[in-house]
C-alpha cells in the first residue's frame, strides 16, 4: 500500500488512512532517511489512535509508553504504544537491556524508528514501514 501525503496539514488524513489499512500484526518497523518524517507520521497515527499525551522522539530514553483511554479503531484492543528510537544505540545487547522482547510479546502496539540497528529482533510478523521524502517535498509512506 502507498499513501502520499502532499504536506503537514495532510498528515492525520495519511495515519487514518494507514490506522484502516493497517495488516493485523502489532509491530511496525519504520524505514526512511533521517528527516523523512517517522516521528512526525508516528506522533500523528498515534494521535488518531486516541493518545492524548504529547507524542515525543523517544532517541535519547530509546522508548515512550503512551497511554490509550479508549482506542478510536475497534481494530485494536491495546492499553498502550510502545514508540522505539533506536538510533543511538551501539550494541544490540542495549534493546535487550531495556527489555524489548518483553515490549514486542506484550501484545500492544510498537512502532520502532531505526529498526535497521535490531533488525534481527524484530519478529518475523512486523511490518515494514517505509517513509520517503520526494523532490517537491511530499512523502510517501509504503508498506
Amino acid at each position: 500500500m502507498e499513501i502520499i501525503i502532499q504536506d503537514p496539514q495532510h498528515i492525520r488524513e495519511a495515519a487514518r488512512a494507514f490506522i484502516q489499512n493497517m495488516p493485523d500484526s502489532t509491530v511496525y518497523a519504520f524505514y526512511g532517511k533521517m528527516g523523512a518524517g517517522k516521528t512526525t507520521f508516528i506522533k500523528a497515527v498515534c494521535q488518531e489512535l486516541g493518545v492524548e499525551d504529547e507524542v515525543t522522539s523517544p532517541t535519547f530514553a530509546i522508548v515512550n509508553e503512551y497511554s490509550i483511554d479508549k482506542v478510536q479503531s475497534s481494530k485494536f484492543k491495546v492499553q498502550c504504544i510502545y514508540h522505539f528510537d533506536f538510533y543511538r544505540i551501539k550494541r544490540l545487547e542495549e534493546a535487550y537491556d531495556i527489555g524489548f522482547d518483553d515490549y514486542i510479546d506484550s501484545g500492544n502496539l510498537c512502532f520502532i524508528e531505526w529498526p535497521e540497528l535490531i533488525e534481527e529482533l524484530l519478529p518475523e510478523d512486523a511490518i515494514r514501514v517505509e517513509i520517503e521524502e520526494t523532490d517537491n517535498g511530499s512523502r510517501i509512506v509504503r508498506f
